[in-house]
């Protein structure tokens, strides 16, 4: 379990992750990385669930998006058809956070590509208390998107036992 934030505010986009990584109820690893880079640092991507299965969507991610030159939604699209229809990927159990600099998005195996009503959204297991924390931030501070996502996150790993203090983020 895990949490992975994406928020934007004044043209920045930042994603956060936990460093937990557990197996029913042990915590198996601290600080384990779910946030990458790619398209040569124009989009972040996070991922909650099979890390195995969320490195082989990365990758896949990372191919539509250049086949779309840098098309997020158009990327996502294709991916998540893919990911639908195809008998191998279709087996794979991951959530897929995704952002550039102008969208945040949801990618999910049953074909799901969500855009947020606002400028924030979360996965994974503490992702509820994530997103209130980061929603009630952005709503009511003029934090900027860095200061929110690390706040959120803190206080999400003070409440969700699947999700540490080992915050990683990345900015656009």
């Amino acid at each position: 379990m895990t949490t992975i934030l994406a928020v934007r505010r004044e043209g920045k986009t930042v994603i956060a992750g936990d460093g937990q990584v557990s197996l029913d109820k042990m915590i198996l690893k601290q600080n384990a990385r779910k946030i990458r880079t790619l398209l040569d640092g124009q989009v972040l991507a996070g991922f909650a669930g099979s890390t195995a299965d969320a490195l082989t969507l990365f990758e896949k991610f990372e191919g539509k998006l250049k086949e779309y030159s840098g098309g997020l939604v158009r990327a996502a699209v294709e991916l998540a058809k893919d990911w639908r229809t195809d008998r191998i990927l279709r087996r794979l159990e991951a959530l897929l956070l995704v952002a550039d600099r102008d969208q945040i998005l949801l990618i999910s195996g049953n074909g799901d590509v969500i855009e947020p009503d606002g400028d924030v959204m979360a996965i994974g297991s503490g992702g509820p208390y994530a997103h209130a924390a980061a929603q009630a931030l952005h709503e009511h501070t003029q934090l900027p998107a860095k200061t929110i996502a690390a706040e959120s996150m803190r206080i999400a790993s003070e409440m969700c036992v699947f999700t540490n203090n080992k915050i990683e983020l990345e900015s656009l």
